[in-house]
């Protein structure tokens, strides 16, 4: 676009599935005016890149790829007016909701937002963040870098990879470079259970026979210009490498897929109360953060399994700032959520009462057959549970009906006792 207005109802701050979803909630919540940044030259983010199926069984009722799940959202936009900055950046936000957007097409704009939905996503951690051993030759690179040259420029990697860490983008990877003839030695994973999803390391792992190793890191990176090897190690049960059994792996690419960050740079120069188990601004039951007018949604609060659960959130987050902007906000929550025995995180942090909410949970250890408990005023039956898939629990009016206090803690629990149905 070759102009921004001076005043929205509501600026989206990116253009991936959360920021499309929060744009559309928005306009169905009466926003006349919708704004949405992104710093890509093109709306969609990750999924763009994405080329393999299972998107959308959730949100659309029908599996799609990446490509076809964006082009969906960008499809229920094109039905509304909306402004789209793409190849933009928003530099700041200001207290009063007042954005400094800077843009090749029309440079530095200011503008004032009635409300301000934050869905920047999150970017992936490199290999400085864990610091491994070694020289530091071409050929190292993300899981999501070699995805994109993959699938969107049409480059191969290398022809001998190692991917260090079982999130589900490695494991992604595993199986496109083997569809493309690269010899994949395995997938090494530090921790004692694998970090992606189920169906992940049996479509990708199993049915290509790539060995998962867990409990097991590299431990040294070898070559000069071109990556030659690595050594590998297995940990103890404190996470030290025991190099005297390590050994080493003929390569020349090493993919990292050691997780995601949520990219909270403009939460931190908003100043947003913030949670540091996930790493994202804390949330109300409407998505709204610790700033009034300001709300968040999809992997900037909390590191989501399937986009369908970010595009469902970034629905309400949008609504509700609808509502914001428009005069109509929503009663104040009274319920705060606690973590409690085997939950590492809650989001949202609040709820209220009289409404029906979603609530995502991830845990700290894998348990099979348990109890999640919130409080004393709801329980159902789980058949397993893993760091690595979240656990959603529908909180609905009815469960709040006789607690009086204003805070629920939520525990997951073993269960002994047979019998029931499991969820």
């Amino acid at each position: 676009m070759t102009r921004l207005a001076i005043r929205y109802d509501v600026v989206i701050v990116g253009g991936g599935p959360g920021g499309m979803s929060a744009a559309i909630g928005a306009l169905e919540a009466g926003a006349d005016r919708v704004l949405i940044v992104d710093r890509e030259i093109e709306l969609g983010g990750i999924l763009n890149q994405c080329i393999h199926n299972g998107f959308g069984l959730h949100h659309f009722g029908e599996e799609l790829t990446g490509p076809e799940y964006a082009s969906r959202l960008i499809e229920e936009l094109l039905d509304h007016r909306i402004d789209v900055a793409t190849d933009s950046y928003v530099l700041d936000v200001d207290a009063d909701r007042t954005l400094t957007v800077a843009s090749p097409s029309t440079g530095i704009t200011r503008v004032q937002a009635g409300a301000v939905v934050l869905a920047m996503g999150a970017r992936e951690r490199t290999r400085g963040a864990i610091r491994i051993p070694g020289s530091r030759p071409s050929g190292i690179m993300t899981a999501g870098l070699a995805q994109k040259f993959v699938n969107q420029l049409g480059y191969l990697p290398g022809r001998r990879a190692v991917i260090l860490g079982s999130g589900d983008i490695g494991l992604i990877m595993a199986r496109r470079l083997a569809l493309e003839d690269v010899e994949v030695h395995g997938v090494y994973e530090l921790m004692p259970h694998a970090n992606g999803l189920t169906r992940n390391i049996v479509q990708c792992l199993h049915d290509f026979d790539i060995p998962l190793h867990l409990s097991t890191t590299v431990v040294g990176i070898e070559g000069s210009r071109r990556l030659e090897r690595v050594a590998v190690a297995p940990v103890d049960e404190n996470f030290e490498p025991d190099l005297a059994r390590a050994t080493e792996i003929e390569c020349d690419t090493l993919l990292v897929s050691i997780g995601l960050i949520p990219e909270n740079e403009l939460s931190a120069k908003l100043g947003l109360r913030m949670d540091p188990t996930t790493g994202g601004p804390v949330v109300s039951s409407t998505m709204e953060t610790s700033r009034d007018g300001v709300f968040a949604a999809g992997n900037v609060v909390h590191i989501h399994d399937l986009v369908d659960f970010v595009s469902q959130e970034a629905l309400l987050a949008g609504r509700c700032a609808g509502e914001f902007a428009t005069g109509r906000s929503r009663p104040a929550d009274n319920i705060r959520l606690l973590a409690g025995a085997n939950v590492a995180s809650i989001v949202p942090h609040t709820i209220s009462s009289d409404r029906e909410h979603v609530v995502y949970l991830r845990v700290r250890r894998s348990m099979e057959k348990s109890w999640l408990r919130l409080g004393e005023v709801y329980e159902k039956r789980l058949r397993y549970v893993v760091p690595a898939e979240m656990v959603s629990l529908k909180v609905r009016p009815r469960f709040l009906e006789n607690f009086h206090g204003d805070a629920l803690k939520i525990d997951i629990v073993p269960r002994e006792e047979p019998g029931g149905d499991d969820e």
